[in-house]
């Protein structure tokens, strides 16, 4: 059999559709379907326009947050409880039993914590001396 292995810093969309289809149906056949669906709750301004929020999916029962930005402005306001709360809802809705983040940033993790955030794994000096820090949630 004739294969290779090629690295890539620009892989095309199509090759990446190859490696996504191709765990989706082995993971689907060994524990069932992902039910993967994107999860999104926006902070708009006056203008409507988006100015941050958070960004992650849903997929075997787990809400997955992978991205939460709260413009410096807010910050300090209690809005990432109100981001995660609505998420966390979502999730609910969705039929999902718990819910994981990771950050690296030291504030993050203490809100996370505040709103019932557990660790459950650490990469120390992941970046520079900032650990990252993986944490669960039971919905």
């Amino acid at each position: 059999m004739g294969v290779r292995t090629e690295v890539t810093a620009a892989p095309s969309s199509d090759d990446l559709d190859v490696i996504l289809k191709g765990l989706t149906a082995y993971n689907g056949a060994e524990v069932g379907p992902a039910d993967r669906a994107s999860l999104a709750v926006f902070i708009r301004d006056e203008q409507d326009r988006v100015i941050g929020g958070l960004s992650g999916y849903t997929s075997w029962g787990w809400l997955f947050t992978q991205l939460l930005f709260i413009p410096e402005t807010l910050r300090g306001q209690g809005m990432a409880a109100k981001l995660l709360e609505q998420a966390e809802a979502e999730a609910r809705r969705r039929g999902c039993r718990g819910a994981w983040i990771d950050t690296f940033n030291p504030q993050a993790l203490k809100a996370y914590q505040r709103q019932g955030y557990e660790m459950f794994g650490e990469l120390p000096a992941f970046v520079g001396d900032r650990t990252r820090t993986f944490l669960k949630k039971a919905l």
